[in-house]
């Protein structure tokens, strides 16, 4: 009880708060892609769910982060998975449904997609919240549930945006490109040569951006066309 009136928790809890605000936002825009084409109350519960989980599972990832960064290609094959995220999630699908099983199925697809891109953004951040809490797991468990709700308002926010300016989906996935790029080339193997061509780390990213979205934009344009000559049929 004495820790909890300690300046020493209280200037710890709000860096944890902090580190979370600003490492969150691209977490915010994948959680707003995937649950952007669900309706309405699907939206809410995809949103709730998948960062409720997603805080969840960073508290776990906290434990064995650290270690897990060490492993040679764990962050390539995470870039990579996030570069098929991406993709997927701007190709997007417009089917409407009217099933309340596939709609729900499209809700756990979403928390799904939410958690797998979590995992693989939230390695690095973890790091920097573990070492901010400095061992303490009550201090942990307290920042992160306190940055549930904060994650769920930047989605909502993201999802409203992303309908009344649809461009914004393609600058989400674009970021999501952007983070896969940087992710690869943060890999222990990639180590050696990044430093001999640090401008490498940067084109990745750019690379990462632009095939996402000239990837997502040609299956979505192939998935319309299909789509058309179906119904002209």
């Amino acid at each position: 009880m004495d820790a909890l009136l300690g300046a020493d928790f209280w200037i710890g809890l709000l860096k944890i708060v902090w580190i979370n605000i600003i490492l969150s936002g691209d977490n915010a825009v994948v959680i707003a892609l995937a649950a952007r084409g669900l309706p309405a109350a699907q939206q809410k519960k995809a949103v709730m769910f998948g960062s409720g989980a997603a805080v969840v599972l960073r508290i776990a990832l906290t434990v064995v982060a650290a270690k897990l960064m060490q492993l040679p290609f764990v962050e390539v094959i995470g870039g990579l998975l996030l570069l098929w995220i991406g993709v997927g999630l701007l190709k997007g699908e417009d089917e409407e449904e009217d099933s309340g099983h596939v709609a729900k199925q499209g809700m756990m697809a979403a928390v799904r997609t939410i958690l797998l891109a979590d995992l693989v953004m939230s390695l690095d951040n973890v790091i920097a919240v573990a070492a901010a809490a400095g061992g303490d797991m009550l201090l942990l468990i307290l920042g992160l549930a306190i940055s549930i709700p904060l994650v769920i308002f930047g989605s909502t926010l993201m999802i409203k945006l992303m309908g009344r300016f649809p461009v914004i989906v393609t600058l989400g996935a674009a970021l999501i490109g952007w983070v896969a790029g940087e992710t690869i080339t943060s890999d222990h193997v990639m180590e050696a040569m990044v430093q001999a061509m640090p401008w490498l780390h940067y084109a990745a990213a750019a690379v990462g951006a632009v095939l996402v979205v000239t990837v997502g934009k040609w299956l979505q344009m192939r998935g319309s066309g299909e789509a058309v000559g179906a119904r002209a049929h």
